[in-house]
């Protein structure tokens, strides 16, 4: 692996360019990022919702959902949580905070295209209707759930969620070789998937495949016969009750380790 510092100086020039890359660029890069994490949320909805007990049901998930991130590192996607690590770049003076903020919009509405693409397709064309309507069942509870938290929960939970992807990010950008990079992907974002920590990006696919599978009406039919709350299900409750206080939480999670990092470990640090 890359020493700390060593790390420092690499992500220092990479998001650098991150910070003036053409829009357009940023944009796609950004929708792929999103239809691949939706991937991973689709991965692990599909393998666990009939696992049978709580525990078993979030180890699955929690092993299956990190493949989305492996998805993105392979592929140079971008990814806005992962993007939060550009404050290295800034206080290292490779960037201005303009640039950064630049970034982060165009790669975040990138990020909410390709997991809305993703979630309207497997709501739309009947690849949610495993078990009868359990896997719809189950993908309608996981959204009325994410949109019933309070905004201080929602928000603490984005600060936890980030601080592990970064995490990732910092370990896989370390590595050296494919495997080293593929289960530093994997072990930091496990841990915030088994401890209910919250990602603004998933949250951009989990959600709103709920919305749209309530838009088909056995979907809508087999949610309101296991006594979900459906209601509490809105666009206006996504955006406002989990997408707000989890996206500042994953800015305040990720933006802070990258500070920390660099204070730490920056050059000016080892000198």
């Amino acid at each position: 692996m890359l020493s700390q510092t060593e790390f420092i100086n690499a992500y220092g020039n990479a998001g650098a360019k991150k910070a003036t890359s053409p829009a357009l660029r940023l944009f796609l890069l950004g929708i792929l990022a999103g239809f691949e994490i939706a991937c991973g949320g689709a991965l692990s909805t599909i393998a666990s919702f009939s696992a049978g007990s709580a525990s078993i049901v979030k180890t699955l998930a929690s092993f299956t959902f990190p493949l989305a991130l492996t998805m993105v590192i392979w592929t140079g996607a971008e990814l806005f949580t992962g993007n939060c690590l550009i404050t290295i770049s800034v206080l290292d003076k490779k960037a201005s905070v303009g640039g950064m903020l630049r970034n982060w919009c165009i790669v975040y509405v990138g990020n909410l295209v390709g997991s809305l693409i993703l979630a309207f397709c497997l709501a739309n064309f009947k690849q949610i209707g495993l078990g009868g309507g359990a896997l719809a069942t189950s993908i309608i509870s996981t959204a009325v759930n994410k949109c019933s938290y309070g905004f201080g929960d929602a928000f603490v939970r984005g600060i936890g969620c980030n601080i592990l992807v970064c995490i990732a990010i910092m370990a896989a950008t370390s590595a050296k070789d494919a495997i080293g990079k593929f289960i530093s992907a994997v072990v930091p974002v496990a841990a915030f998937v088994m401890l209910g920590f919250e990602h603004s990006i998933a949250n951009m696919y989990y959600i709103p495949t709920g919305l749209f599978a309530m838009g088909v009406p056995a979907y809508a039919e087999a949610a309101n016969a296991a006594g979900l709350n459906t209601a509490a299900l809105t666009w206006g409750a996504f955006f406002v009750k989990n997408l707000l206080p989890v996206t500042l939480g994953n800015i305040i999670g990720g933006a802070g380790f990258g500070a920390l990092r660099w204070i730490a470990h920056g050059e000016q640090t080892a000198k």
